[in-house]
């Protein structure tokens, strides 16, 4: 779900109309979280961790904690990398 994003001219033009303009804050969700696992697996599927769709990316996997421990979890997890990097719906 995008975020109402006010442009400056707006935000002006709200304030001095006596409004507040609020700005909301990510939910955890939203969220990359700062982990070299994460990054690296969304390097492996092609993004980064400021692409719009990388934390829904991440949710769509594995957990972290079950990609560290469970080998066969990781080799799993590497077909639907390759479909994302190349664009496609992984499988």
């Amino acid at each position: 779900m995008a975020a109402l994003a006010w442009d400056p001219w707006q935000r002006e033009v709200l304030e001095a109309l006596g409004h507040r303009v609020y700005a909301r804050a990510p939910r955890a969700d939203d969220v990359v979280p700062d982990d070299p696992l994460a990054h690296a697996l969304l390097r492996a599927a092609g993004r980064g961790p400021e692409s719009a769709d990388a934390a829904e990316l991440l949710r769509g996997l594995p957990p972290l904690a079950t990609l560290r421990a469970d080998p066969a979890a990781k080799r799993a997890l590497w077909p639907r990398l390759r479909a994302l990097r190349r664009g496609a719906a992984p499988a």
